[in-house]
């Protein structure tokens, strides 16, 4: 696969088929990604996968926390603003409304976003899952070298022939988390990511998200 044609096909896929994926597979994918660029070359990423027996008690866990009115699910850093201004309300609320529309969901019907939003913590059906996590004493630096990690990931698992989904709704989950998958407290949860083949059948992967042009985003100084 060419590099344009991986990353032009990376989407985040809501409905994955049960396939396996080996952990040699995933062993590929993250050493791939793991010549990401860091500065000073600290490569402050850190992976924990969740496969088999682990990724379903991780996954029953996580859904009976979103369900409990006893859980207070808190993430330990801010990744959206505390108000969404234009143009970034509008494209948010655009790719909502697409996938809602796939799936028959209309305007007001909280039970059914739910019910679409816990499907996160199944992974949406894929059968590995990864939570990423980095040392708490690190700086804004090193979460921008996560991103570009990150990125890479994704790229080499398209390279595979599968697909992923990366996740911010498993952070205010960190507590589950950390408490199944034994994650040290000095670790903080950046994302979960859903790794497995694209169920082609499923209603969901028909959304293809829309990207602004090269014009509205960028500037050329050329005099």
């Amino acid at each position: 696969m060419e590099v344009d044609e991986a990353i032009l096909s990376r989407r985040s896929v809501r409905a994955f088929t049960s396939d396996p994926v080996a952990k040699d597979t995933i062993v590929e994918i993250l050493e791939v990604a793991s010549r990401a660029p860091s500065g000073t070359n600290m490569q402050p990423w850190k992976a924990h996968v969740a496969m088999g027996a682990a990724r379903d008690r991780l996954s029953e866990a996580a859904r009976a926390a979103f369900h409990s009115d006893d859980y207070k699910a808190e993430a330990e850093y801010r990744y959206y603003p505390a108000e969404f201004r234009e143009p970034y309300r509008s494209r948010r609320r655009k790719v909502g409304w697409d996938l809602y529309g796939l799936l028959g969901i209309e305007r007001g019907e909280s039970e059914k976003m739910a019910r679409q939003h816990a499907r996160n913590f199944d992974f949406f059906g894929a059968p590995v899952g990864i939570m990423f996590t980095i040392d708490r004493d690190l700086e804004i630096g090193s979460w921008l070298d996560y991103g570009m990690f990150l990125g890479q990931v994704m790229l080499a698992a398209r390279q595979r022939g599968l697909h992923t989904c990366p996740q911010a709704a498993w952070p205010p989950y960190h507590k589950v988390v950390r408490d199944v998958l034994a994650i040290p407290d000095d670790e903080i949860l950046v994302c979960g990511m859903s790794v497995g083949v694209l169920d082609e059948s499923h209603v969901t992967s028909r959304l293809t998200t829309e990207r602004e042009p090269v014009s509205g985003f960028a500037t050329f100084h050329e005099s």
